[in-house]
């Protein structure tokens, strides 16, 4: 893979506000000069959970989801699709990047559904409703298409919106996944605390530089590949079923690490294939 030509960013909303963004607005600048086509997906639950702290409201999780009451969900929308979004698309346009902030509503780019009561892992035996909170149908592709061909970076709150107009909390990294497969995405890129994925936790230079499904398997029976990992990887490798060509993590950005990640798979971070 010489070059990228669509790419998928997923940013935690801890990163919004951190001394990397800048390095991570100068490679995407520096990629988007090159040609390729960039969306950014970002959350926000640090800055929800603080504000609901603020505003004497009880942040409720269930087997690690948030439960979203109609107070949850105006708190969402004023962090992740008020400020977050507004703060992000500043630095990476003062950066050089034509960032283009959007959410559920906006032309309705992520069309969801309310997730209706299931069973979740370690929340007992009885289906668990979590509110307004969503699972994604679609992107309006057409127009990111367009913001596309004009130079945009589209960056995308994860807040969806039903054709009804009701607005759903959804989880970045499940938006981020799901839009990479409908992109048929070159790549998407998770940046996570460690420079990949490593034989040795301890030893950053242990650093694996690609590993395919096959290899996946091995390394978990073998135990090099073990505990919280696993159940991230498969999530990764379940992302490349759903159409994204690779996976890419690396860990908090150097300069110039980013572009090399992209353009010379697996020299930078750990790139998953299938």
């Amino acid at each position: 893979m010489a070059a990228v030509s669509t790419l998928v960013l997923k940013l935690g909303g801890e990163v919004v506000h951190s001394p990397e963004l800048d390095v991570i607005a100068s490679e995407l600048s520096a990629l988007g000069q090159g040609g390729a086509h960039i969306a950014i997906v970002h959350g926000g639950g640090p800055q929800a959970t603080a504000l609901q702290k603020t505003l004497g409201l009880e942040t409720k999780m269930i087997a690690g989801r948030r439960f979203t009451d109609p107070a949850t969900l105006d708190v969402m929308k004023y962090v992740v699709g008020g400020q977050l979004n507004f703060d992000l698309c500043a630095r990476l346009m003062a950066k050089g990047v034509k960032a283009l902030g959007l959410h559920g509503a906006s032309g309705h780019m992520i069309q969801a559904k309310k997730r209706p009561p299931k069973v979740f892992q370690g929340a007992g035996p009885d289906p668990v409703d979590l509110g307004l909170v969503g699972d994604v149908t679609g992107f309006n592709l057409e127009l990111l298409g367009q913001l596309f061909g004009f130079g945009y970076v589209p960056v995308l709150a994860c807040l969806g919106c039903d054709p009804s107009g009701q607005a759903l909390n959804i989880n970045g990294d499940t938006v981020a996944s799901q839009l990479a497969g409908a992109l048929e995405a070159d790549a998407l890129l998770t940046i996570t605390s460690t420079p990949g994925v490593l034989r040795d936790v301890k030893d950053p230079s242990s650093r694996i530089g690609r590993i395919t499904r096959p290899e996946f398997d091995r390394l978990c029976a073998d135990g090099t590949i073990s505990g919280g990992m696993i159940p991230k990887l498969q999530e990764s490798f379940d992302v490349l079923k759903g159409g994204a060509k690779s996976v890419v993590i690396v860990g908090k950005p150097q300069p110039g690490e980013l572009v090399k990640a992209i353009r010379e798979p697996g020299s930078v971070g750990t790139v998953l294939v299938p």
